[in-house]
């Protein structure tokens, strides 16, 4: 991740047509696990793994190209492919090359488990599997049972020759589970479970329609390259947690622009948080509420002085590993009401985190693999079992890459005006490392959206990338900010 240069160019709202991407290489795992020499040769044995995973799909993409086959021939070959490859258990060793062996369940103490934003008290005798304690681990298991997941499927995606984003969509992954449960949260209410029986409620159906994996749906990954594209997004091609910030921005833009008010999938402004002069010249970023007014306020086509607002912080809290003094103010923030939790996970393997425990990070992995499901809107007997787990995984919170994006949801003025006072006092008790601040106005406003226009097209220059390794070095200074 560090020293990827997440860089800008022209660039228009999309249409519904298919996306031109790029045709990039998809055997480079090297830039799933960063672009630094000392993981070489990690990445190359990756490399090799996909690559003996992936000749099954490309055998077959070519086989059915050149034989013409029906197309629900087409469906059956790939959903073969995908139970030979997920029961051979290929993508779960890699999976754990990637990121480790696996930790699964909570930690046998009593300490309290936050998981945005809601706290569950663990007794002790029930971490010990005594089932007369209260019922807190249970509440636990069914608060983050409910939480969407959002993984690796396998869909030709363009008009490339690429079927799956397995290898390189993670941080897209990652970024579409924590805009559903901002969706969640707005639609359903924080403490919204999911039912044991069908039917579904209608709300939650056509949440996970939004993210299918089609053009057709709003916030499917293909839609996601292609409103990126100003950022470096592309088939095939890792991408750094501020560029994927920025495409969601600009994917709610091209949306907004496309249809009326009181339709929008996403129905919410977007802040992506920058530091100063929009980030140029790096240190923590800054909360303007002025900023965040003006938002809500383009949103709303001018008709409100406040909207719904998702926030998105990228952060870069260290250079190989996150700075010990960020950690303790990193987990202090699932303990806003407003907490939609952090894209990131180890080096170049994104994860979605919404929990901690003690030191512990508690996330949702899209690294497990699973054929394409589309659920129509208005399907409210959908089998919508592959966008849930109960497996709990968790890794060190001192482990987890430098590079990432937190995530808040604010359902009004108010809520936004608690989640700023509790930013504030965290960044007073930071001891000098906050990782962000809250002010009123910038000395030199910044209106990102100005910047981009309605068009979404961006500046054609370096503004918004983050500075390779070797520009970055000759301005660290003690808190080993990158410049974003």
């Amino acid at each position: 991740m560090k020293g990827f240069r997440e860089k800008a160019g022209a660039s228009k709202c999309f249409s519904k047509s298919t996306p031109d991407t790029p045709n990039r290489s998809l055997a480079s795992v090297g830039s799933e696990l960063g672009s630094s020499e000392s993981k070489s040769s990690k990445g190359s044995l990756l490399s090799s793994l996909f690559n003996s995973a992936f000749s099954v799909f490309e055998t077959y993409s070519e086989s059915s190209a050149n034989e013409k086959k029906a197309v629900h021939n087409k469906s059956n070959g790939w959903t073969a492919a995908v139970k030979r490859l997920v029961t051979a258990g290929s993508m779960r060793r890699i999976h754990e090359r990637v990121l480790g062996p696996s930790r699964t369940g909570i930690s046998s103490s009593t300490s309290d488990i936050w998981l945005l934003g809601v706290c569950h008290k663990i007794a002790q005798d029930e971490a010990l599997g005594d089932a007369a304690g209260n019922n807190g681990l249970a509440e636990f298991n069914q608060d983050f049972s409910s939480r969407i997941l959002i993984s690796y499927r396998f869909d030709p995606i363009g008009d490339s020759k690429i079927t799956s984003d397995v290898g390189w969509g993670c941080m897209l992954r990652s970024s579409q589970m924590l805009v559903a449960q901002a969706l969640l949260f707005h639609r359903l209410g924080r403490p919204w479970r999911k039912p044991l029986q069908k039917p579904f409620d209608r709300e939650y159906v056509e949440i996970l329609h939004l993210f299918g994996d089609s053009e057709t749906s709003p916030f499917s990954i293909h839609n996601l390259l292609q409103a990126g594209k100003a950022y470096g997004l592309a088939a095939g091609s890792w991408v750094g947690p501020y560029a994927m910030c920025r495409s969601w921005e600009a994917l709610a833009r091209c949306q907004r622009a496309e249809t009326g008010l009181g339709c929008q999938s996403l129905p919410m402004a977007i802040y992506v948080v920058s530091g100063d002069e929009d980030g140029e010249r790096g240190g923590a970023p800054v909360v303007c509420i002025d900023d965040a007014s003006r938002h809500c306020s383009v949103f709303s086509k001018g008709q409100a002085d406040w909207t719904p607002i998702l926030l998105l912080v990228p952060l870069v809290l260290g250079l190989e590993k996150v700075n010990p003094r960020y950690i303790p103010t990193l987990r202090l923030t699932f303990t806003f009401p407003q907490s939609l939790g952090i894209v990131g996970g180890k080096p170049g393997a994104s994860t979605y985190i919404v929990g901690v425990q003690e030191e512990s990070a508690i996330y949702l992995d899209p690294h497990d693999v699973q054929p394409v499901i589309n659920i129509g809107k208005d399907d409210l007997e959908a089998d919508t079992s592959t966008y849930h787990s109960d497996v709990i995984r968790h890794i060190h919170l001192d482990s987890i890459d430098p590079s990432l994006a937190i995530g808040f949801y604010c359902r009004d003025k108010d809520d936004f005006d608690d989640f700023c006072a509790r930013a504030s006092k965290l960044a007073e008790e930071s001891n000098g490392a906050p990782l962000f601040t809250v002010t009123q106005t910038h000395k030199k406003p910044v209106n990102h959206s100005d910047v981009l226009g309605e068009t979404g097209g961006v500046p054609e220059d370096d503004s918004l990338g983050v500075m390779s390794m070797n520009d970055a070095v000759g301005n660290a200074h003690e808190d080993d900010w990158q410049l974003l």
